[in-house]
């Protein structure tokens, strides 16, 4: 099996004749069929990727120029629109549907030479934290198939995680590329609102949702950030800035950043205290080098994941009337006596249950009598929040934040109290409720043998701190040397 390290060591070997991208892509495929229990995969183009393969190693080895993701092996979640290809966000409404487009940002990674070489299991619709949430079942943990992967990003991150793709995508909503690259141990980004369009990213909550990156290589995943961030006309909601170029990491030696943090977020009684020790440790050693990292009075945690919920649901409701079994999707073989049963027979059984819960929240804070009571609040805090954010980033390059309350749990372990697993999120929302950059890295090993980062989040738009502090914690502090040294 090739040992992949970056895409840089990838194409200096191709250039050398010491591979092929067609062996490559075989090793990967050999990777997924061993790893076939994770279920990460849904569907993998096998034929497609080795016929792609083969077409680039006939262009270089006619003297053609490697463009550059020339050879490059990336799986896509199943929520990203491919032509031809069958998209379903991981639903039985969906099933079996294809897609007549491709997704803008796809598209620019193709336009590179990319090799799509599959799509990946990913909790139905977006929804949900552990990936068990999928008609095609729960996705496994690699390091411990005892554990949940995260989600809903699952099993695109463990496509990087156990080594059957170079990188891959997901989505984020609220955390959904940030919790499983915590859970797996690699490195998840969530860019700005507005960074990369969402044409042709199946929808859950408008407002919130954007493409993220998978990998394990933080030179890798800016490259591939920096190809999507390009203007794109069919999503209005794109930045009216030209986005910036975050490849390759501009170098800041001797630089000393200013990072903050949240004592209400640190010290919560939610956290593991071993990831709460590390955290800690690592602020220290921060100080210790000359970096400024303030404590930062941030009064509204409590009212972050109560806000979210009642903001994506209600977006989800919307969003998801459109499946309706009519003009695409599952329909019930059950007679129905009228449009309306119609509709409820092909919903009912094509949603999966925690989709119908979020969609039913949705309606419900939507509804005539509680509008005001429930939405016309959360939006009031969610200003509240991108306020306080905005006076943030006006003193300081990044916050520093856990990414996720505890590493990795059991399959199932919250099955019986949902509430439990939406506030798992209370670290990751945030990002998403004020359209921030953020990222997890992976630092730290915890002493049951599993992996956590820390999440660093910086300024809208500037996704080139955001990598810059980025590489300086992934050089200098990564995984377990932060505690040895204090």
């Amino acid at each position: 099996m090739y040992s992949y390290k970056s895409i840089q060591q990838y194409h200096d070997l191709l250039q050398q004749q010491q591979i092929k991208c067609y062996e490559i892509v075989q090793d990967y495929l050999s990777q997924i069929e061993i790893n076939k229990p994770l279920n990460a995969f849904i569907e993998v183009y096998a034929e497609e990727a080795l016929q792609k393969a083969t077409q680039l190693d006939a262009a270089r080895n006619a003297g053609e120029p490697m463009k550059k993701l020339h050879g490059v092996v990336i799986a896509i979640k199943d929520v990203i629109c491919y032509a031809g290809h069958t998209v379903t966000a991981s639903s039985g409404i969906l099933k079996n549907f294809r897609s007549l487009y491709t997704a803008t940002a796809l598209q620019f990674l193709l336009d590179e030479d990319a090799i799509i070489i599959g799509n990946c299991n990913c909790d139905e619709f977006a929804m949900g934290s552990t990936n068990e949430n999928s008609v095609y079942g729960k996705v496994l943990n690699a390091l411990d198939k005892s554990k949940v992967p995260g989600g809903s990003s699952g099993g695109s991150a463990v496509a990087v995680q156990a080594d059957m793709c170079m990188l891959s995508l997901g989505s984020d909503t609220g955390g959904s590329v940030r919790q499983p690259a915590d859970f797996c141990g690699i490195i998840g980004v969530k860019p700005s609102y507005g960074q990369i369009s969402r044409y042709g990213l199946l929808a859950y909550a408008s407002s919130f949702d954007q493409i993220g990156v998978f990998g394990k290589n933080l030179d890798d995943v800016a490259l591939v950030l920096s190809l999507m961030s390009r203007n794109d006309p069919m999503d209005s909601t794109m930045s009216a800035n030209p986005p910036q170029n975050g490849f390759p990491i501009p170098t800041a030696a001797g630089k000393k950043f200013r990072f903050c943090y949240f004592p209400q977020a640190i010290n919560h009684s939610s956290l593991d205290k071993e990831i709460q020790e590390n955290i800690k440790a690592l602020i220290h050693q921060l100080k210790n080098d000359g970096h400024t990292v303030d404590e930062i009075d941030f009064d509204l945690l409590d009212y972050i994941v109560p806000a979210y919920y009642v903001l994506t649901t209600a977006e989800a409701s919307s969003n998801l009337s459109r499946y309706d079994g009519i003009r695409y999707g599952h329909q019930s073989n059950i007679e129905a006596k009228d449009l309306n049963e119609f509709y409820l027979n092909n919903r009912t059984e094509g949603f999966g249950d925690e989709v119908k819960k979020r969609i039913l929240l949705g309606t419900f804070v939507l509804s005539t009598g509680y509008y005001d009571a429930y939405y016309s609040k959360a939006q009031k805090i969610r200003t509240l929040l991108v306020q306080k954010m905005d006076s943030i980033f006006k003193e300081y390059d990044a916050i520093l934040m856990p990414t996720c309350p505890e590493t990795a749990f059991n399959i199932g372990k919250n099955d019986k109290d949902p509430i439990a697993m939406y506030l798992a999120d209370i670290y990751t929302v945030l990002a998403n409720l004020t359209a921030v950059a953020a990222i997890s890295l992976p630092l730290f090993s915890h002493s049951n043998n599993m992996p956590f980062g820390i999440q660093v989040m910086a300024n809208k738009q500037d996704e080139l701190t955001l990598l810059q502090t980025s590489k300086l914690l992934m050089q200098q502090y990564k995984v377990k040397k932060v505690l040895s040294d204090t």
